[in-house]
């Protein structure tokens, strides 16, 4: 017995325990490889070019837009500016809606105003009655055009 502890305490004596440096040395070189790699595929941030509101730029004036127009349509095909009924519901050219479109526009533009209108079609409306809608604002020259559906806008 004495001598299993003198042959394990002889064993014991030839281990000794310290810092080792070189598995540290590997992990660095790991650790640094990985971000060598990596900074190949960041992407670079470019600048962006804003202009924060300020006091530099006060010899424009503001031109507030003319009245809104709301063009509701319904899930029948009827047609409605500000709450009044246009055109048959199965009338495709809308030439009484076009006829005032044009008479807003002109204002509009007589006022140096652009013309807003929103275009509200109810869910079940169809899709070519929307397209009908479009084509009218379009013969009026109308381009500044909002769109929602149902009561909620989008």
């Amino acid at each position: 017995m004495h001598a299993q502890a003198m042959k394990h305490r002889i064993h014991s004596d030839d281990i000794t325990i310290g810092f080792q440096i070189a598995p540290m040395i590997d992990v660095v070189f790991v650790i640094m490889l990985f971000f060598m790699v990596m900074a190949g595929t960041v992407k670079v941030e470019r600048e962006l070019k804003t202009k924060l509101p300020g006091q530099d730029d006060l010899t424009q004036l503001v031109k507030f837009p003319a009245e809104e127009i709301t063009i509701a349509i319904l899930e029948d095909g009827t047609v409605t500016l500000n709450e009044e009924a246009f055109d048959a519901p199965k009338d495709k050219a809308l030439p009484m809606l076009t006829r005032t479109l044009r008479r807003v526009e002109a204002s509009s533009m007589r006022q140096n105003q652009p013309g807003l209108v929103t275009l509200q079609a109810e869910e079940q409306a169809s899709y070519e009655r929307i397209v009908d809608v479009l084509n009218s604002l379009h013969q009026a020259g109308i381009q500044n055009v909002t769109f929602t559906v149902g009561n909620d806008p989008l």
